[in-house]
C-alpha cells in the first residue's frame, strides 16, 4: 500500500477507536454500566469511540469479570485476534483483584496473571465519570503506541 495512504488510514483510525466488551465471568453489573455509557446521557461516542462486534476490529478491549477457569481460554483465544497494538482495560474490582469471588474453586484470576493490563478502573460497579477517564486514558494510550509502531 502506498505510504501516504496508510498515513491517512492511521490518522483516520486516531480518532475513532472501537471498543470490545468481553465478560469473563462478571455479575453484568460493569456491563451494564459500560453499556449505558455509550447512551444519552453519558455519550462517550462524542469521544469518537464505538462498541465492535468482534475483536479482530477492536483496539481497545475492556474486560469485566474476575475470570473464571471456564472463560479463560476464550478470553486467551479472543484477545490473540485483538490486532496490535492493542489496549486492555479492566473494568471494575472483578478483573482487578477477583472480589468477594477471590478463592471460589471456579476462580482463575485475576486478569493481570493472564495478560498485561494496561488500565485499570476500580469499583464495584466503577462510577460513569471513572469509566469514562479509563476508557480515555486507554486512548491516549493507545495513540503512543501506534506512535510507536508508526516512528519505527
Amino acid at each position: 500500500m502506498n505510504i501516504l495512504v496508510e498515513k491517512l488510514i492511521d490518522i483516520s483510525r486516531e480518532k475513532s477507536p472501537w471498543i470490545y466488551h468481553l465478560n469473563t465471568g462478571s455479575c453484568n453489573g460493569c456491563d451494564i454500566e459500560l453499556v449505558a455509557l455509550f447512551g444519552p446521557k453519558y455519550d462517550v461516542e462524542r469521544f469518537g469511540l464505538k462498541l465492535t462486534g468482534t475483536p479482530r476490529h477492536a483496539d481497545i478491549v475492556v474486560v469485566t469479570g474476575p475470570v473464571t477457569s471456564q472463560s479463560r481460554d476464550r478470553m486467551l483465544r479472543v484477545l490473540s485476534q485483538v490486532p496490535d497494538p492493542k489496549v486492555i482495560v479492566s473494568l471494575g474490582s472483578c478483573p482487578i483483584s477477583c472480589n468477594v469471588f477471590k478463592g471460589s474453586y471456579s476462580i482463575d484470576g485475576p486478569l493481570d496473571k493472564w495478560t498485561k493490563v494496561d488500565v485499570s478502573v476500580g469499583g464495584c460497579p466503577p462510577k460513569p465519570e471513572a469509566m469514562i477517564d479509563g476508557i480515555l486514558q486507554a486512548v491516549k494510550i493507545l495513540k503512543e503506541k501506534r506512535g510507536n509502531i508508526i516512528g519505527e
